[in-house]
This record gives C-alpha cells, sequence and structure tokens, in this order.
C-alpha cells in the first residue's frame, strides 16, 4: 500500500482533540500548526464527557495555598510540589482564558462564578459550565475557536500510529486515515491523546481512549512516570452499558449520600464519609458489592426536587434506564475513570525524547500524585497547554525527516481488557500482576491490533508489581501499607519487557518502590 507524505515545513503537529490539544494548538496561534484528531472534533473525547468542571480558588475563603494543601493530601505523599503550585496558581487564569475562549460558565445573580464542592475539598472551587455539562461546553467554545483560527489545520479521521525517530529525535509521526497510511515529516510533536478507559471492562471513558498516546511514547523510547496510579470513580451508573455513566461526584457535594440495599450508610464511619477521597470511597464501595451488597445513591432528599435542573446529564442516563431519582435510588459501581500516570514531563511538557511534548491525561505532570483531587484534571489540561505551546514555539523544529516506521492495524484493546479489569482493579496482589504481566508480555511483541495496548498494560502491571505498599488509588492486598519513603515510580517500555521476562524465569523476583 502506497503513503502520502506530508512535509509540513517546520509545522508542529499535536495529536489528540481533546482539551489539552485544542488548547495548545490555540496557544500556538499564529504559529501554523497541524492538529491530528482519530475522530471528528469532540465526537469521541474524554473533555467532551467531563462533568466535574475546573477545580480553581476564586472563593473570597480560599486561595492557591488551601488548594495545594487539598491537592498534596489527595496525593498520598507522591505530588511535586513545585509542580502543583505552579498549576494551581494558574488556575484561577485558566478560567478566565476558557472565559475569553467563550466558554459560558455557571454565574451567581450576580454575575459571579457558581462554585460547587466536592470530594476533598476542603472549599467550594468547583467552576462548571451548563450543570454537570461542563466538558461538552468547553469544548463547544474551543471548537468554534479552532475552526476560526486559519493557522491550525485540522486533519480529522486520523489516527497516529508510530513517531519515527531519527538520531534520537522525532523526525515525524505515521498515522493511519480514510485512505490509508500517511507520513507527516515534523521535529516537533505534542501528544494530547488523552486516557486509558478502554484498555478496562468498566470504565467512564469513551472506549477508544485505550492509550495509545503512551504506546507511541514508549515505542520511541520515552520514559513513563506513575503508571501504577489509576482512578476509579466510586458512583458509576451501575447498568449494563458500556462505557458506564459517570454520576459526578458535584452530586455528593449537593447533599447525595451511598447507601446499600437496607437503607444504610455504611460509609458513616470514614472520615468524611461520602466526601472522603476517591480512593476510600471506591474501595469501601467495592469492598460492600464483594461482601453480598447492593450499594445505591440517594439523591432523594438532597438534591431532591433541584436533581434534574442541576445534573440534567445525569438525569436523562436515569430516565433511559427507568430510574426516577426523585423517587428511587440509584445503583453503582466503581469503574476506572482516570489515569494519573502517564508520560514523564518536565515544567513545560517537554518529554525525555527530544521534540515531544505531552499533555493532558497522557503526560504525568505530578499534579496529581498517587490519587487525583476532583476536577483538578481540567485545570491541568487548561494550564499546561499554554506552557508546552511556549516551549514547542521557543524550540526549533529541528527538522522532520520520511523514516522507515512500521503501519500497524488499528489498536484493539479486547484481548487487553480482561487481564487488566482482573489483576489491575481497585484492589491488587501480587500474584494476579504477575500472572498479568505474563500473559501481556507476548501480547505486546505479536505486532498486531492488540500489540501496543498490550504494552502499556505491561507497563502498568510491572509498575504496579515493583511497588510493594499501598498509596493512594493504588492498593495491595498483600502490602496493605505505606512504605516508609514515598517515591514517584519511572518505567521505559524496555525496562517492563526485561522485568517481565526475568519474571517469566524466577517468578519470586519483585522490584520494590
Amino acid at each position: 500500500m502506497s503513503m502520502d507524505v506530508h512535509h509540513l515545513a517546520g509545522r508542529p503537529v499535536i495529536i489528540g482533540g481533546g482539551i489539552a490539544g485544542l488548547m495548545t494548538a490555540l496557544h500556538l496561534a499564529p504559529e501554523p500548526v497541524l492538529l491530528l484528531s482519530r475522530t471528528p472534533l469532540g465526537a469521541d473525547a474524554s473533555s467532551t464527557w467531563a462533568q466535574g468542571g475546573l477545580a480553581a480558588s476564586l472563593g473570597d475563603d480560599d486561595d492557591p495555598a488551601l488548594h495545594l494543601a487539598d491537592t498534596l493530601a489527595a496525593g498520598d505523599g507522591l505530588c511535586d510540589r513545585e509542580m502543583a503550585s505552579r498549576i494551581l496558581n494558574a488556575a484561577p487564569g485558566a478560567i478566565e482564558t476558557l472565559a475569553g475562549f467563550g466558554v459560558r460558565f455557571d454565574r451567581m445573580p450576580d454575575g459571579t462564578v457558581r462554585l460547587g464542592l466536592e470530594a476533598a475539598h476542603s472549599r467550594r472551587r468547583i467552576v462548571h459550565a451548563g450543570g454537570d455539562g461542563s466538558g461538552r461546553e468547553i469544548m463547544r467554545a474551543l471548537v468554534a475557536a479552532i475552526r476560526s483560527t486559519p493557522t491550525i489545520e485540522v486533519v480529522e479521521g486520523f489516527e497516529a500510529r508510530r513517531l519515527a525517530v531519527v538520531d534520537g529525535k522525532i523526525a515525524g509521526v505515521l498515522a493511519s486515515g480514510p485512505k490509508g497510511p500517511a507520513f507527516f515529516t515534523t521535529g516537533r510533536a505534542v501528544l494530547a491523546t488523552g486516557g486509558i478507559g478502554g484498555l478496562f471492562v468498566d470504565s467512564t471513558n469513551p472506549l477508544g481512549s485505550c492509550g495509545q498516546g503512551l504506546a507511541l511514547a514508549a515505542r520511541a523510547g520515552a520514559v513513563l512516570a506513575d503508571m501504577e496510579f489509576i482512578q476509579f470513580h466510586p458512583t458509576a451508573f451501575d447498568g449494563s452499558n458500556r462505557p458506564m455513566t459517570l454520576i459526578s461526584e458535584a452530586v455528593r457535594g449537593e447533599g447525595a449520600v451511598i447507601v446499600d440495599e437496607t437503607g444504610r450508610r455504611f460509609l458513616d464511619g470514614l472520615q468524611g464519609a461520602e466526601l472522603a477521597p476517591r480512593d476510600i470511597v471506591a474501595r469501601a464501595v467495592w469492598r460492600h458489592l464483594a461482601n453480598g451488597h447492593g450499594v445505591f445513591l440517594d439523591v432523594r432528599e438532597k438534591p431532591g426536587s433541584a436533581f434534574a435542573r442541576q445534573f440534567p446529564t445525569i438525569a436523562s442516563a436515569c430516565a433511559r434506564a427507568g430510574i426516577d431519582p426523585t423517587r428511587d435510588l440509584i445503583p453503582i459501581r466503581p469503574a476506572q475513570h482516570y489515569h494519573m500516570g502517564g508520560v514523564a514531563v518536565d515544567r513545560d511538557g517537554r518529554t525525555s525524547v527530544p521534540g515531544l511534548w505531552a499533555c493532558g491525561e497522557v503526560a504525568s505532570t505530578g499534579l496529581h500524585g498517587a490519587n487525583r483531587l476532583a476536577s483538578n484534571s481540567l485545570t491541568e489540561a487548561v494550564a499546561c497547554a499554554r506552557w508546552a505551546a511556549e516551549s514547542v514555539a521557543g524550540s526549533p523544529d529541528g527538522g522532520g525527516k520520511l523514516a522507515m516506521v512500521p503501519h500497524l492495524p488499528a489498536p484493539d484493546p479486547g484481548p487487553v481488557r480482561p487481564l487488566l479489569s482482573r489483576a489491575l482493579g481497585v484492589t491488587r496482589d501480587g500474584e494476579g500482576l504477575k500472572e498479568a504481566a505474563q500473559a501481556l508480555l507476548p501480547l505486546s511483541q505479536r505486532h498486531d491490533a492488540a500489540s501496543d495496548p498490550a504494552a502499556v498494560g505491561l507497563m502498568i502491571a510491572i509498575a504496579a508489581l515493583r511497588r510493594r505498599e499501598s498509596r493512594g488509588a493504588h492498593f495491595r492486598t498483600d502490602f496493605p501499607h505505606h512504605a516508609t519513603l514515598a517515591r514517584r515510580s519511572q518505567i521505559t517500555l524496555e525496562a517492563a519487557i526485561a522485568a517481565a521476562r526475568e519474571l517469566a524465569s524466577s517468578p519470586e523476583l519483585e522490584g520494590v518502590i
């Protein structure tokens, strides 16, 4: 099959059409840029599905130092304090930037931004747009801004399959489009591809978000960080639909409670109860389900009759399932929701591979630590997009070149989903992680549709196996306590493959972080 070659004359390529990718492109303007999107803009991005909004210290009783304290507490010892402080101090400005692009934030009668409360926040600081449709409203405004910016060329229906690396530097992007393979020569590429929800059976994310950006970076030789930390949202609608419908934490912020089939609030013994950090609530719900109970969200008293007005997206999902939240309990269970790990980046979004940047969920900035504080992710994407764009603009192109890279079929996470769902769920143990690593190793090296999802899964499994402790969202039943020293983890695909091979020959070997 012939390949279309596009010589971009020094233009950077942004891979991904969510909030992180769109904001990076807009901040690069008026520098010409190419934006690659697997689907029509906004059609299948996790950003569009975001309900919770953005966290920013805008209230009279709040400031970035308080926001930072809550973030560090949720991150359970693994946040990069300096980077977290930088991002959270930039959060109020990020809201102004989005408003400047036309985002219609929810406001009080006096015109000030309405602030909501979510778990583990000590203040009301969640900014919404359209109630629980925040992501959709933000994407509407940003897509309109992209379409009206002449220096941004949008190429839709193209999925990046490999990054070309020549002499240790980015040389181009191999993608698959409607007419077959295409190669875009560039010495500057930005990954903004989102998360890994498609690798799990139960997830609140689009099934197409299967870690392809992580695979692109890993096969280009990049270092990845904190891959073992995967957040499970405690309140996904427990029905037959996949992906699962998220029931925003903001519902609990407005007073909803979690009960079992007897009506008992079994979280009463937890500090913070329904508004405890997500990892704690998710494990408590998971254990209660495992013990044979049903678990439900009760919104009948609070928010009560205001539920449909405040949370129209969730109310519509309930109606489609035949549930009237003003009278009925809403069945819930934990589901994969967000990946705290990702491609390791510096303060400006640069990865360990020259010419490659990463932004948004695909990147690991150190903000989230072991457990993301609710609604910090969109804030991170907006703030970091500016810094990444400034870094890209200030870097020489490096000269993109046509390079020979293998063309692979579209990634298919189907063979990987059962393995990761079983071994890397809300709770883990060493034996399950070893079995998963040994099963993922041959899949990762087959060079077929399952190989990239398997490579990502392998890195997660090895990172989780090495972390012989429980911290934040990573909970091992065989090592239920903190280690003495909190350390972030790093891994490469090469190191993960070597570890899995060694494990196969000596199963008792297990690294320690």
